[in-house]
């Protein structure tokens, strides 16, 4: 099953280019990357700067599928990746 708009938040989100659009610490919006890892509460972005770790609670995420941008709201991924597949 390929990720689409729907079905996003099931997937796997490691491999995913990312853009923090809006974060509760101002000095990561704007940082991108692509997601390496996650942790409960945490993604770790690669990006031109190195590694950053983000927190998941109060950051949306933008990210690209087919051209179709979609604001990923990072509340509502805090929990083990594993947990949220099942949702």
């Amino acid at each position: 099953e390929m990720r689409s708009p729907t079905n996003i938040l099931r997937h796997e989100f490691i491999g995913l280019d990312v853009v923090v659009v809006d974060a509760q610490n101002k000095n990561l919006i704007g940082i991108e990357g692509e997601i390496v890892d996650e942790t409960r509460n945490t993604f770790i972005l690669e990006t031109k700067q190195g590694e950053k770790k983000v927190l998941k609670k109060g950051t949306s995420f933008k990210v690209t599928l087919d051209t179709q941008e979609i604001i990923i709201k990072g509340d509502i991924l805090v929990g083990r990746p594993e947990d949220r597949i099942k949702k």
